[in-house]
């Protein structure tokens, strides 16, 4: 009873004229489980740019994905497969961004970046660089 209601509130059935354009709507649609039941699913595999999670052939069916073939559980839903992961190692990683940048290259860039640190209404960015430029010449 549990699946029928949600099969009758949220499922469809889509049909596809060929493969290619069944994963041009498996990529639109990005859905948080994905079964790829074709003689050779790994043949595809590397066409397949928006899923969760990706379970491939007869035997790799949802549950095996779920409890006991390694990945999580906590999958990306409702399309949001387009623009995020899996919850992984890297979630609980601390990272920083490094940059250095030469001076040639701050000069060459200057402009550039005041013109969009004032577009984006930060003054204060765009005088930070100003301040090195005014620096350079003394």
């Amino acid at each position: 009873s549990i699946a029928r209601q949600s099969i009758d509130s949220h499922g469809a059935v889509l049909l596809a004229d060929s493969i290619a354009e069944a994963i041009a709507v498996i990529n639109r649609m990005a859905p948080e489980h994905l079964e790829i039941m074709v003689a050779e699913p790994m043949a595809l595999l590397g066409r397949i740019e928006n899923a969760g999670a990706i379970f491939l052939g007869p035997y790799s069916s949802e549950p095996v994905g779920d409890y006991f073939a390694g990945p999580n559980h906590i999958l990306p839903t409702n399309g949001t497969a387009r623009f995020s992961s899996p919850v992984n190692v890297d979630d609980f990683v601390k990272k920083s961004s490094l940059i250095y940048y030469s001076k040639d290259a701050l000069l060459a860039n200057a402009d550039k970046i005041m013109t969009l640190a004032r577009h984006e209404g930060l003054e204060a960015h765009a005088r930070a660089i100003e301040i090195r430029l005014e620096q350079e010449r003394e």
